[in-house]
């Protein structure tokens, strides 16, 4: 029985290593043609090997598939257009990207350096659009494609010391939301996945990181305590499906992936509203409403401490 992806190519960016290499080995095994885009950087984005791309590559192709690496930088616009000409060079289309490449700079942000932030930006958002640029020009003529972009719960909802990462995520989920509509009626969809995973990035934030926020009366994101025992591979089968047929109508939205659960997220949406008919508010009448309805009971996800 032929896959779900047979004759289709796809893109998986950061396809070297965890979530991404998970995607590229079942998209293969689901009859994809691969890019197996990573440059084989560390995960500051310094130095780079080959070895890690053409490891999947020759894992694909020893089962049947077939795979061709890159190992241009998402970080420029050069890069993201070489990794959608090899995808073209290779197999002469293009149906499917995957932007799962990522490095990490964590730094609280009063010790954050420019460095840190343009870096984790560079590889991150940019990264994300400098190869979907290019393949939707593809997939407008071609009236068909499907983008599949990875933010993270810490862009949703918020982490501390992550300030240029949640910026770089909380982008890609509304970068994805214009996608969709931009190419939407060309016949593409572009969809968002906030994965939970253990990976060499999350391997790599120190292990004390909760009890210091906990010390420091910051609120976890949910389910940070399990997030060791929270596979890469988990997320590979619903991107295969984003990435199918059979989602041919899904477009725009943001789903949380990790071990059996996938939950589509809602869109953002007024919770509660206070009116003043269509008058300008004046402080005076707007204080009283706003402390005690409008923000009434929000929690403080990291409300002052004492000195220490």
């Amino acid at each position: 029985m032929a896959g779900v992806l047979q004759g289709k190519t796809a893109i998986v960016t950061g396809a070297g290593r965890g979530i991404g290499r998970g995607v590229a080995l079942l998209m293969a095994q689901q009859g994809a043609n691969l890019v197996v885009a990573d440059p084989g950087a560390s995960l500051d984005g310094s130095g780079g090997s080959s070895s890690i791309a053409d490891s999947v590559v020759d894992e694909i192709t020893a089962a049947g598939g077939q795979a061709v690496a890159s190992y241009h930088s998402v970080a420029s616009m050069d890069g993201g257009q070489a990794i959608v000409q090899t995808a073209l060079d290779s197999f002469g289309r293009l149906d499917i990207v995957v932007t799962c490449a990522g490095i990490l700079r964590d730094r609280m942000i009063f010790n954050m350096t420019e460095e840190e932030w343009d870096s984790v930006i560079a590889v991150h958002l940019k990264g994300t659009f400098t190869v979907v640029k290019h393949a939707s020009i593809l997939f407008r003529q071609q009236r068909s494609g499907r983008i599949i972009t990875f933010s993270s719960e810490s862009g949703l909802m918020g982490n501390s010391g992550q300030a240029n990462y949640g910026a770089a995520k909380s982008g890609i989920a509304g970068f994805t939301k214009v996608l969709a509509r931009d190419l939407g009626r060309y016949g593409v969809t572009a969809n968002s996945i906030a994965p939970r995973a253990y990976t060499r990035m999350t391997s790599e934030i120190p292990a004390a990181a909760s009890q210091i926020r906990a010390q420091q009366g910051v609120a976890a994101i949910e389910g940070e305590e399990d997030l060791e025992s929270a596979n890469p591979e988990d997320v590979a089968p619903f991107t295969v499906f984003l990435a199918s047929d059979h989602a041919a109508n899904v477009n725009g939205q943001t789903f949380l992936v990790y071990g059996g659960v996938v939950s589509l997220l809602s869109q953002p949406r007024p919770e509660r509203s206070i009116f003043n008919g269509e008058a300008r508010w004046d402080l005076d009448a707007l204080a009283p409403l706003a402390r005690g309805l409008l923000t009434a009971d929000v929690p403080n996800p990291a409300p002052p401490q004492p000195p220490r």
